[in-house]
């Protein structure tokens, strides 16, 4: 349970939400001198007890999180972020100290939004017969605002068409995905699935490409011009794409240059789009209607 890597008192605190809240936390927020704010069941709530905790209690769930050396997540640490094992990802804020424009340490961490990784395996079930019939599996793109289960969505598929026969070759740059310890993933991917931990996307791309002759490629939060150029080495390879991308519905996906690029060269044929956490909207084509 996530509460192991918190403060003595803020796990004190969330303990007396009870079990079935505890379960289905997916977020946690911490802030200096304000109230802990627990997301659980698609709701918001002031976690139990009147605790506020201070810059001391979050020091001591960054020594927790960090497993007491912040130089082993330096790199995580430039990028704001620290992910757990299991895919779990703890984001920072503060006071940050910056070299050449660059994030090199924090100096004061005052706020941790803390993400609860959860797999719901067969949650993908009603989309697997629109995006993969028979052999074939469709170019796809999940869309849905951060917090509404994209990457729980993804990581389904992935496990599902991988263990039904095909070679997924999965780009995991914030280990959110198969939650690799040590390069091994603890969550189910599949059994045909070949995971890039901590690898940047585009990159990951076109090293899986040449490497691993997978028949899909996946990867979670597409969207930079980089992205888009690593895409198209796949479309011209035959490889397939599974991708989740930020918006709110399939007219946000024209709003990203790279993006709009990539669907004019056909590189989605369906869009799965999320409206609330863990509910499909709808399926639509790669021209926007639906399926």
């Amino acid at each position: 349970m996530i509460t192991h890597f918190l403060g003595t008192e803020i796990a004190r605190c969330l303990k007396g939400l009870g079990a079935e809240v505890l379960a289905g936390i997916t977020e946690i927020r911490l802030r200096a001198d304000k109230p802990v704010l627990v997301r659980s069941g698609g709701r918001e709530m002031v976690a139990s007890g009147g605790f506020v905790p201070g810059l001391a209690d979050i020091a001591e769930t960054m020594e927790r999180v960090s497993r007491h050396s912040y130089y082993a997540f330096e790199s995580e640490l430039s990028q704001g972020y620290i992910t757990l094992p299991g895919g779990h990802r703890v984001g920072v804020a503060g006071q940050a100290v910056v070299e050449g424009g660059v994030v090199r340490a924090w100096r004061h961490i005052s706020a941790l939004a803390i993400r609860v990784a959860h797999s719901v395996p067969g949650c993908a079930d009603g989309l697997l017969p629109i995006i993969y019939t028979g052999s074939r599996f469709y170019h796809t793109m999940i869309i849905s605002p951060p917090g509404f289960g994209k990457t729980t969505f993804l990581r389904d598929i992935v496990r599902q068409i991988s263990d039904g026969g095909l070679t997924v070759g999965l780009v995991d740059e914030r280990s959110e995905v198969a939650g690799c310890f040590q390069g091994i993933p603890q969550n189910d991917v599949g059994v045909r699935t070949d995971v890039l931990d901590a690898c940047p996307k585009a990159e990951g791309m076109v090293m899986l490409l040449r490497a691993m002759s997978p028949h899909v490629v996946a990867v979670d939060e597409l969207g930079g011009e980089k992205d888009a150029k690593a895409v198209e080495q796949l479309l011209n390879a035959g490889v397939k794409l599974l991708c989740s991308a930020h918006g709110y519905g399939v007219e946000d996906v024209g709003k990203n240059p790279a993006l709009a690029r990539l669907v004019a060269l056909g590189a989605v044929e369906r869009f799965v789009v999320l409206d609330a956490p863990g509910r499909v909207r709808g399926v639509y084509d790669g021209s926007g209607l639906p399926c």
